[in-house]
């Protein structure tokens, strides 16, 4: 079990202004948080076929860290893109690039909507990550693990991400569990042995404990809606009669045992129905904090499909956006997992022996190792301070929705701070709150397009993944092994586009850093410092691409290259040949300002008004794009 990764953006056609109050500009301005996190507990065989995976979506998206990651990850000299194969998968191609799904045409625009492609339990997990190689996607799950789709195969998660903030979190019960309370009790953890789990890292609900004293069922440490419920924070959650048992605090003692009329009862087993939400978001009466659990056919768990879940995303999104509260609401949609989905960025994760992170693998497959966080999955968040062209590029992961919680209500004056979070994720996990921009909302909203109506069988009951599966014998294109992209092109999968950065500085990007109309510029060889030239409205002159190489894994300070020629900034700005004796840059991002650039003496890099670079004792904020063009 992992738990995924986080990265935000936004990006759309504007239509016309909602009327809303003024902002006082601050985190408080927030009254009501809503949670929906799309996955669900479908087994098949003993193991785990789940939800979507970030390169799997969103690889193809301009701005993001994907398919054009300029820092991706080499092994024995070959870039982790180049996923191995066996001579039982193919004996005419040494290896699998990313490919699309849809390459065959036909059929398959359909077809592929109800596809499964590979398992995503513990054990599946660890075998595609390899020992942090990150290579056996296709001989340790499946080829198809390795496949992705474009803009115009889910158009509306695309007009989602584009329109607000995005982001990006293994199995459905741990992370779900995760969601909700902080942990799954590794050794180490804030929890004891008794109180279930010790780890819970599979899909357990079996009361007792597995072979081996782990996955015990059921929990029973603190969760995180029983501490809004002392604090005296409204809560509830909206679920329908079927939600796929998607719901983890059922799988929590207390909310079992809690007598029918008490608050754990009424808001946590039975909660309310999903046409409660929409009603109560028209209205404006939703409770401080909401969980949504989706039903089955429209949770995009493979074979269920992206379009159904895309009906689901839109109805919410547009329950909130378009009520009376959204001005002071804040929507975050997260995946609970990968579900057999490939993701070409090894996990962020803790040292060696971590307390809470580390533990001896129980299955015996891959030895000692680090619980999560796991693979990156989408993550929107959708409010008005979140909207305008951004990427988010902090290290999260499901215990940053708590985080941020606590530290909203915090500013309200209301202790909701958990003790059963494992301390190693409180402090180097995101809040989320640099994702927002409280001093400049922006209530409009984005064009996000329909979402075809789910198929129903002849009682009204949504059928999709079924009616797809009859429809289409074959649900799995051939994989492309002889008809590759070259290898050195990987990048131009990606769609041309840039977008704003928003939070703490992260690898994995090519960045256009401009302030007061100018950009950072690597003047060409016949130069040897930097210069600034004008910003361009795309920002996609190469010369005004930089990368990032962090020195320390989940660290502020970098050195600095050109995508133009590969030098880097050295003393002094100019640019030399290598690394060696490249200067190190710490990179702050200020909410409302953004990112200063400081040198190693403490002093700032900044551009004047006639373009010129100059060093300062003052900090400089300039605006940062993440930018992916193919030339």
């Amino acid at each position: 079990m992992t738990v995924k990764l986080k990265f935000v953006w936004a990006f759309a056609a504007i239509h016309p202004l909602l009327v809303a109050p003024a902002s006082t500009g601050s985190i408080t301005d927030i009254e009501h948080v809503v949670l929906f996190m799309q996955g669900e507990n479908l087994i098949f065989f003993d193991s785990l076929v789940q939800n979507r995976a970030f390169d799997h979506y969103f690889g193809t998206m301009a701005g993001v860290r994907g398919f054009s990651d300029p820092n991706v990850q080499v092994n024995d000299g070959k870039p982790v893109w180049q996923q191995a194969v066996n001579s039982n998968l193919s004996t005419s191609a040494p290896y699998l690039l990313p490919w699309y799904l849809n390459h065959q045409g036909g059929s398959y625009l359909e077809a592929t909507q109800c596809m499964v492609a590979g398992e995503n339990s513990w054990q599946d997990n660890h075998a595609a990550l390899n020992g942090g190689l990150n290579n056996h996607w296709a001989t340790n799950n499946t080829p198809w693990s390795w496949g992705h789709y474009r803009r115009s195969d889910i158009p509306v998660q695309y007009a989602i991400a584009d329109g607000w903030t995005e982001s990006v979190i293994a199995a459905t019960n741990p992370n779900r569990v995760f969601w909700v309370s902080g942990s799954i009790n590794v050794p180490g953890s804030p929890q004891t042995k008794s109180q279930g789990g010790y780890p819970y890292i599979d899909n357990n609900e079996t009361p007792g404990c597995e072979e081996g004293g782990f996955n015990c069922y059921p929990l029973s440490w603190k969760t995180t809606p029983e501490i809004y419920q002392d604090a005296g924070v409204s809560w509830s959650v909206y679920q329908d009669e079927d939600n796929f048992d998607d719901n983890p605090l059922a799988w929590f003692a207390q909310f079992q045992d809690a007598l029918p009329g008490s608050p754990l009862s009424n808001k946590g087993m039975v909660g309310s129905t999903l046409n409660d939400f929409y009603t109560q978001a028209a209205n404006g009466t939703l409770p401080a904090i909401s969980f949504i659990v989706g039903p089955p056919q429209l949770s995009e768990h493979p074979p269920y499909a992206p379009r159904d879940g895309a009906w689901l995303q839109k109805k919410v999104v547009d329950a909130v956006t378009t009520g009376a509260g959204y001005s002071k609401t804040a929507l975050i949609i997260s995946y609970d997992e990968t579900g057999g989905w490939g993701d070409h960025v090894t996990p962020y994760h803790s040292p060696l022996d971590t307390p809470g992170e580390w533990v001896e693998d129980p299955y015996n497959n891959v030895g000692y190792t680090y619980s999560g966080p796991g693979f990156r999955v989408p993550f929107y968040i959708i409010s008005p301070w979140t909207r305008g062209g951004s990427v988010f590029t902090e290290a999260a992961d499901h215990n940053s929705q708590i985080i941020f919680i606590e530290e909203w209500l915090s500013a309200k004056g209301k202790n909701v701070t958990t003790n059963e979070m494992v301390p190693w994720r409180r402090e180097h996990m995101s809040s989320l709150v640099n994702a927002f921009d409280f001093a400049n909302p922006d209530y409009s909203l984005p064009f996000i397009p329909d979402a075809p109506a789910p198929h129903q069988d002849a009682s009204g009951n949504y059928d999709g993944a079924s009616y797809c599966e009859n429809k289409y014998n074959v649900t799995r294109p051939d994989v492309p092994y002889t008809s590759q992209i070259d290898p050195g092109k990987v990048s131009s999968l990606s769609e041309d586009g840039a977008k704003a950065m928003r939070g703490s500085v992260t690898e994995g990007r090519y960045i256009v850093f401009e302030l007061s109309g100018y950009a950072l510029t690597n003047p060409g060889k016949s130069a040897g410092s930097l210069i600034g030239t004008k910003a361009t409205v795309k920002h996609e002159d190469i010369a005004q691409r930089w990368v990032v190489h962090s020195l320390v894994q989940g660290g502020n300070s970098f050195t600095i290259s050109s995508a133009e020629d590969g030098r880097y900034i050295g003393v002094h700005t100019e640019l030399i040949g290598s690394s060696k004796g490249a200067e190190t840059y710490t990179l702050e991002f200020v909410h409302s300002k953004g990112y200063s650039l400081q040198k190693e003496d403490g002093k700032y890099v900044m551009v004047d008004s006639d373009g010129q670079v100059q060093i300062t004792s003052d900090a400089a904020y300039w605006r940062a794009y993440s930018v992916t063009y193919s030339s």
